[in-house]
Order: structure tokens, then C-alpha cells, then sequence
């Protein structure tokens, strides 16, 4: 599956921590219910990220359409903006619409908040994305945080100061210094640091005195609470003190706040190991989430051993210099983005960031090689490493752009073309054709390279561009001796030129391609053929060859593993038995192209499908299903960017009206508008018989009703970060029914991190 949307609600346990901030949350709100676009500005470490997400978390029930989120700290290429927030809004670059027009058309009639978090290094393009958004969307408000101001039209900005800071009267309440938000956050970040950390009148000075040294700005709290496992407060304080005198000249003279909170990273940074520091330094490589794997590929040398990379990866960890999430069961990393600046600053003083930005490329280009030839064979697992890396890909393959690198760039796009085709049509068309023009590539490849280029706008539906492309593949195909490039290529240009009315090429290029793969050993190239002759079948109305070839086809896809052949099959054999009036074996075949159209989550062939089964429901006398299903395809259809093609019209254009026959215009229009607030989930389970939980519409939380009293109990504590032992303790039972509580909350709500669970507890309604 693809990375996950990012919902307000559905965000990682850390990022939903907060602490204080009572009086910004009002401003907030009391700005976002005049202005549009809201800045929160202020230097890194100050929680504006935080702020911005408790708000939208609170204020997301008063938008229809939610609060989403959407991380602009990994985007490292100005012109995929758009992309980032097609992806964080769960919509999908799969067809021939420019990702910014798709967003327009998607948001237009909407009523969200969208939330634009670290635009920092893309002021000019940020700005000019919420000016697009703001005037083409009048329901959609945007909160923006910035170090600085995006200087757009119609722009509030709200200076995100520090945490309240403890007063100097040491006769106040110890009750009510536990209420400062400094000292709160301190003492709740030692306590899970340390495990048992209290305020005392002990230490109470202490604590004051620290949060004071470090401006209350909460990473460096952050950053010296945790040094609470092996200090005291007061061996931090004077720690700090001396290396704040050192730069002042006086230890209790005032910095900056940048300059504090550097201070405070310094310091925390020279008390790790020379490995530690090599390794911290290093990750700042990474644009996105990185795995183990990825820095033992990169990270390490002598001075930081292979055999050593989880010991001090862990141990960043823990000193809270890296973080830990999960995606999709994967444990991954990610630097805070003012770490990795820091991190940044630290590489080039080191002199190494040459040597590991080539590391990096040569780690990508060649995992994607080592990948490639078994990347459709094995397409679930391949899509799910790509939904990670493909953040720290991308900077991969601007630098080759950039540095003219044509070579390692276009062999490191091609080696990408299952994501293009599944993920990013119009991003992979951008890249291929960027890096092809920027000079030669591979000569033994590139035949491949103007394939999935030719490929890419055949999905697109775009035969102009299609039939050059193809063309030059097989010119290269030729010159480099290669006949299963060769094969392919002619292959899919009879599909262009079927599918653009040239009946004589078409038939032309597959007589070719036939002849040819005929002679290879080689199942993708001779599946290639199969579906060229089942497109032309199509076209010319013989059903009887078309139901035999993709019946062949299917056969030799399943045996390989070939799952996006084997959908493609099956959806021509639905259409076949469908045309032929065989409806169970039609409705048999699309159900089984659905479920993988859903398992490698092709949007595509799942706005297909969902209506040519939305037909098989109203002629089985379901016009409320069908009208949902319709719906549902729908809006995965405009998600997509995709056009209704023509072999498909009338198998929708019968199920509307066979459904709007029996329901009646106006109940038909509302069941289809239901459909279109279905999730996807709901929408696939209905069409494919299976059993739809209330609560299924997008709004909605998922999972609502599921959970026993006691299983709602420790769910909501495990939203608060809560240790199993620490649940067991606050609810008096035994840290192994708190365990097997949380196994069964998993296992309820489909669920594979307490991260998750944690989402879901602040996206379900009070009630």
C-alpha cells in the first residue's frame, strides 16, 4: 500500500504530544475565523509544529472534509509541492493531470484545513501554492509554519514565542510551578527519559533555573531532559551554565534564542561518542524516513562500523537526537528538521558531505538496480520500500540533473518505473524527460528508458507523446542487440495506436511484435504480446479473442507472480464474460482484479472496477449498492486525475441508468453522493461481498463501537504515550493483560503500531 494519507488524527504518538500553549491556541483560532492563511513563525526547536497540530487536531471537526497534514521538511525539489500534499490528502499522480490543477479540482467545493508544516525552504513556492489553493477554494483554510513569514496575499502571521517560563519567586507553590509549561514539559520528558522523575522541593530551583537557562524553548528542554538518565538536574544546569559563559563572558548573560537552543544541541552533541557524532552527522543525507538498512548502507565506514549501526542508532534514539516511528510495521528514523540542519552544518565541517551525497547515490541507484527485474514479480513489497525511500530518492535524482550525472540519472528513473506507472505518472514523465535530455544515457539500457516513457503516456492517453517514445525505443532496442526490449516496445506501440484509431499500425506493430517474442524465452515480453492482441481484440469487437488471449495471459501471469499483468487480465476477461451475458463469471474475474488493484493500490483500475461491479449490482437488483459503488468510483476517478475512457462509458452509462431506474432520480443522486464520501476501504469491501462496519464514510472514525470499555481504556492511555507498565499501574492491572489488551486493539482495528492507535483515539469523537 501506498504511504499512508496524512489526516489529522491519524499522525504518529510523538507528533501529538503537547504541552501548554493555551494562549496561542486562542490567537490562533481567533485569527483562522478571519484570515484564510495563518503563518506560525519562529526560530526551529520553538513547537511550532506542535501548536499547529493541536490546533488543527481541535479544530478539524469543524471541517466537513477534516484537517490534513502535510510535511514539506522532506521535500527537497521545489516543483513537487503539489505532489506532497497530493499524497499527504490520499489522492493519487496516476494519469495525464498536472498535480496542481487535480488539487484545484479537488478542493474546490471542499471545506478543510490543510496544514503546510516547514515551508522554511520553499517560501516562494509555498507562497505561491496557498495563493493557488486559497483563491481557487474558498472552503479551505491553510496554517503554515515558517521561520519566516511565506509573504502571501491575505497572510496572518503569528509569532510563536517560547514556553511560558517559571518566575524567579522562589517562595511560589510547588502546585503551582507544576503548572508552568516549561517545567511541565521538563518534567514530563525526564520522567519518561528516566523513568521517575518528580518535581520536588528538592529540585525545584533547579528545574526553574534550567528551563529559564534555555529560553523555554522546548527542544532544548527536550534535549537536556533526557540527560536526566545520567544526571542530575543540577550536574545539567552547571554544565550548561559554564558552556553559556563560555560565549558570554558571564553565565547568566542572555543569547539569542537561535543561538541558545544551537547552544543547547552543542552540548548535547559533544557529550555523545566520536561514532555517535559521526553517525548524527551523516544521517542529515536522508531527506525523508530512513531504515537500519539505509544507514548501514550509507552511514558507516571505519570510523563508524557496519556491525555497529543499530547500537548507536539506538542510542540516538534514546538520547531523543533521532526519532523513532513506524510505517506500516517498519521501524524507521527521522531527524527533527533542526537537527538535521545542525546535522548538515556538522557534515560540512567535517568535510564529507561530497563522499556521502555520493554514497547516497550510489546506494539508491544501486538498490533500485538490484530490485528492478524482480520489482514487478514481487510489486507489494517493492511499492511499500518505494513509499519509504522515495523522499530520499528524489534529492538522488535532482542531483543528477543538476550535475549532469545523465547516466546514473536516468538509470536510477528507469529503475523506478512501477512507481510512475502505480504512483507518479506525470512525476516520472517530468524526470525521464528532464534526465533524457540532459545527455546520453546507457546505451544497453535506454531502450528500456524510452519504453516506460512511452509507457507512462499510453497511461496518460496521450499518443502523441507516446508514439515518439516508442519509437526510440526500439531504435535503441535494435542498435544494442536487445529483443525483449525490442518485443515490449512494439508491443505496447499497438496499444497507442489501437487506443489512438490506427487500426493498420496497430496491427502492424503486433504482427511484428509476435513474431518476435515468439522466439524468446521471456514470460513479460510474450504477456506484453498477449495484451497488445487482447487491446486490438477489444477494438475491433472479436470477443472470442479476446476472451482466449487474456485467458492465456492471466494463466502466465499468475505463474510468475505477475500481478499487474494478472489484474489487467482479469479486467479483460470481466469485460468479456460481461459482453458475452456470463455475469457470475464476469462479476468473479472483476472482483479478482479488484483485490489487487487494491493490494498494490492501483486508483486506476480501481475506479474501473468499482463500476463495472456497481453494473453487476444493479442488474442484480442492488441500485442502492450500485448508485455507491458508482459513486465510490467516482471519486477515486477525479483522486486520480483520471479520464473516463471510451471502453468503459457503457458499462457506466448502463449501471447509472439501470440504478436510477429503480431508485428514482432524486434518491439515486443521493445514494451516489454517499458513495463519494465512502472511503476507500468501505467502498472495495462492499464491492467485493464483504462484511462494511458502520462508520464507513470518510469523516468518520474508523472503528467507532469496536473496542470494550476496557480495551477504549487502554487505548486512549497509549495515546498519551503510556508504557504497558505504566498502563498497568494507572488501571491496576498486570502489564500482561495490558499487553494483551493492546494485541486485541490491534488486531480489532486493523492496526500494526500504537502509533496508529494513537491516531485513532484523537480522530474518534468525544462521546
Amino acid at each position: 500500500m501506498a504511504k499512508p494519507a496524512r489526516r489529522i488524527g491519524n499522525l504518529p504518538a510523538e507528533a501529538t504530544s503537547f504541552v501548554g500553549r493555551r494562549h496561542e491556541l486562542a490567537e490562533l483560532r481567533k485569527k483562522l475565523a478571519s484570515a484564510r492563511l495563518v503563518s506560525l513563525i519562529g526560530p526551529g526547536g520553538v513547537g511550532k509544529s506542535r501548536l499547529a497540530l493541536r490546533a488543527a487536531t481541535d479544530l478539524s471537526r469543524g471541517f466537513p472534509a477534516g484537517a490534513w497534514w502535510v510535511e514539506l521538511a522532506e521535500v527537497r525539489v521545489p516543483g513537487l509541492v503539489a505532489n506532497a500534499v497530493l499524497a499527504a490528502l490520499d489522492l493519487r499522480d496516476q494519469a495525464g493531470t498536472e498535480p496542481l490543477v487535480l488539487l484545484l479540482a479537488h478542493l474546490r467545493e471542499r471545506h478543510l484545513l490543510l496544514v503546510l508544516d516547514n515551508c522554511e525552504h520553499l517560501l516562494e513556492v509555498s507562497a505561491a501554492f496557498a495563493t493557488e489553493v486559497l483563491r481557487a477554494a474558498p472552503g479551505v483554510r491553510v496554517i503554515a509554519t515558517s521561520r519566516e513569514p511565506l509573504s502571501a496575499p491575505g497572510e496572518h502571521v503569528l509569532p510563536v514565542p517560547p514556553l511560558d517560563l517559571p518566575s524567579t519567586d522562589s517562595a511560589e507553590p510547588l502546585h503551582r510551578l507544576r503548572q508552568n509549561e516549561a517545567v511541565t514539559l521538563f518534567v514530563e520528558r525526564a520522567g519518561a527519559a528516566s523513568g521517575a522523575f518528580e518535581l520536588t522541593e528538592a529540585n525545584r530551583r533547579a528545574v526553574a533555573d534550567l528551563c529559564r537557562r534555555l529560553d523555554g524553548l522546548p527542544l532544548a528542554i527536550e534535549l537536556a531532559a533526557v540527560r536526566t538518565r545520567i544526571l542530575t538536574v543540577e550536574q545539567i544546569l552547571e554544565r550548561l551554565s559554564d558552556r553559556f559563559g563560555l560565549l558570554t563572558g558571564a553565565g547568566r548573560a542572555a543569547l539569542p534564542r537561535h543561538k541558545t537552543l544551537e547552544t543547547a544541541i552543542d552540548w548535547s552533541f559533544e557529550m555523545l561518542s566520536a561514532r555517535e557524532q559521526a553517525l548524527l552527522r551523516r544521517l542529515c543525507v536522508f531527506a525523508g524516513r530512513f531504515t537500519l538498512e539505509d544507514v548501514e548502507g550509507v552511514c558507516t565506514s571505519d570510523e563508524v562500523p557496519a556491525g555497529n549501526g543499530l547500537e548507536l542508532l539506538s542510542s540516538l534514539v534514546d538520547k531523543s537526537l533521532v526519532i523513532k516511528e513506524d510505517a506500516r510495521g517498519v521501524a524507521c528514523h527521522r531527524l527533527h528538521e533542526t537537527m538535521r540542519e545542525y546535522a548538515a552544518r556538522k557534515l560540512v565541517d567535517a568535510h564529507e558531505h561530497r563522499e556521502l551525497q555520493e554514497r547516497c547515490t550510489v546506494y539508491y541507484l544501486s538498490a533500485a538496480q538490484r530490485m528492478s527485474p524482480q520489482a514487478r514479480f514481487r510489486l507489494p513489497e517493492w511499492l511499500a520500500w518505494m513509499d519509504l525511500e522515495i523522499d530520499n530518492i528524489r534529492p538522488v535524482l535532482r542531483r543528477c540533473l543538476v550535475e549532469s550525472d545523465s547516466v546514473r540519472g536516468i538509470q536510477l528513473a528507469t529503475s523506478l518505473a512501477w512507481f510512475w506507472i502505480t504512483r507518479g505518472t506525470t512525476e516520472g514523465v517530468r524526470w525521464l524527460d528532464e534526465l533524457l535530455a540532459s545527455g546520453p544515457g546507457n546505451p544497453e539500457t535506454l531502450g528500456w528508458s524510452y519504453f516506460i516513457r512511452g509507457f507512462l503516456a499510453v497511461l496518460q492517453g496521450n499518443w502523441e507523446a507516446a508514439r515518439p517514445a516508442l519509437e526510440k525505443s526500439m531504435a535503441a532496442a535494435r542498435d544494442a542487440g536487445q529483443p525483449v526490449q525490442l518485443a515490449n516496445a512494439l508491443s505496447m506501440a499497438s496499444i497507442a495506436a489501437a487506443m489512438a484509431g490506427d487500426r493498420p499500425s496497430a496491427q502492424s506493430f503486433l504482427d511484428l511484435a509476435h513474431d518476435l517474442a515468439a522466439e524468446l524465452d521471456d514470460v513479460p515480453a510474450k504477456v506484453g504480446v498477449l495484451q497488445a492482441r487482447a487491446l486490438n481484440a477489444l477494438y475491433g469487437g472479436d470477443f472470442e479473442t479476446l476472451k482466449l488471449v487474456s485467458t492465456e495471459g492471466a494463466r502466465m501471469s499468475r505463474e510468475v507472480g505477475d500481478l499487474y499483468a494478472l489484474h489487467m487480465m482479469n479486467l479483460n476477461l470481466g469485460g468479456a464474460a460481461l459482453l458475452a451475458g456470463d455475469l457470475e463469471e464476469s462479476k468473479a474475474r472483476y472482483q479478482e482484479s479488484l483485490r489487487i488493484a487494491y493490494r498494490i493500490d492501483d486508483r486506476i483500475g480501481q475506479y474501473y472496477l468499482l463500476g463495472a461491479l456497481g453494473l453487476h449490482a444493479a442488474i442484480a437488483g442492488q441500485p442502492k449498492t450500485a448508485a455507491q459503488l458508482l459513486g465510490a468510483s467516482e471519486k477515486i476517478r477525479i483522486g486520480a486525475g483520471a479520464t473516463v475512457m471510451p471502453a468503459m462509458s457503457p458499462i457506466i452509462n448502463q449501471a447509472r441508468e439501470t440504478a436510477a431506474a429503480a431508485l428514482g432520480a432524486s434518491r439515486f443522486e443521493a445514494e451516489l453522493e454517499t458513495g463519494m464520501r465512502l472511503s476507500r476501504d468501505t467502498a472495495v469491501s462492499m464491492a467485493l461481498g464483504e462484511p462494511v462496519h458502520p462508520g464507513g464514510e470518510e469523516t468518520s472514525g474508523v472503528g467507532v463501537g469496536l473496542l470494550a470499555k476496557r480495551e477504549a481504556e487502554v487505548a486512549r492511555l497509549v495515546a498519551e504515550g503510556l508504557s504497558n507498565k505504566q498502563i498497568g499501574a494507572r488501571l491496576f492491572i498486570s502489564e500482561r493483560t495490558v499487553d494483551s489488551h493492546v494485541r486485541s486493539i490491534l488486531n480489532k482495528l486493523g492496526f500494526n503500531s500504537r502509533a496508529q492507535i494513537a491516531g485513532w483515539v484523537s480522530s474518534v469523537p468525544s462521546r
